[in-house]
């Protein structure tokens, strides 16, 4: 699917961390600009949910499940997963799937089968989150769902934003 551009303007986040992350601005990989996002509250911010903790990361392998592309009834079971960040919050689980350097397109399995796997067991809704961050300190999010929950090509765009973080004094 392709990943539509953001035409909003980029949004200032001011985060009241008590004081400047230094180590997390050291080198360029996905996971460090994720957790640098989470750390400064920029995903609390994004989805609305203070409450939320990392629970998730890493690989995991789907429980069964039915699902249709088109007209093909498919069936999963024991598929390997990866989750690059996964919070839970009081009332949501938030599943993160970020991509660095920028990219136009992502395969839609890359966010269905962990929003099939993880719909599944907490029993709380699944918020899918794709997550970009930019050469000129820009993170860009999108928030993803899917209209129906067993239809692959559902997946719809709930909102964006794009942010760079600054710091209160």
């Amino acid at each position: 699917m392709d990943i539509p551009p953001i035409d909003t303007p980029v949004q200032e986040y001011s985060s009241d961390f008590p004081f400047r992350l230094e180590t997390s601005c050291v080198g360029d990989s996905e996971m460090q600009h994720l957790d640098r996002a989470f750390a400064l509250s920029l995903i609390r911010h994004f989805t609305g949910d203070p409450s939320l903790v990392m629970t998730i990361r890493g690989r995991k392998y789907t429980p069964k499940f039915e699902f249709v592309i088109g007209e093909f009834l498919l069936e999963a079971e024991g598929v390997q997963t990866e989750v690059d960040a996964g919070y839970e919050g009081e009332n949501q689980v938030v599943l993160i799937e970020a991509k660095s350097p920028k990219t136009n397109n992502t395969i839609i399995r890359q966010l269905y089968y962990p929003f099939r796997q993880w719909s599944k067991w907490p029993h709380k809704p699944v918020t899918t989150v794709f997550f970009q961050h930019t050469d000129n300190d820009e993170f860009h999010l999108w928030q993803f769902g899917f209209k129906d929950f067993k239809d692959y090509n559902s997946v719809y765009l709930v909102r964006s934003g794009r942010f760079r973080i600054t710091h209160r004094p």
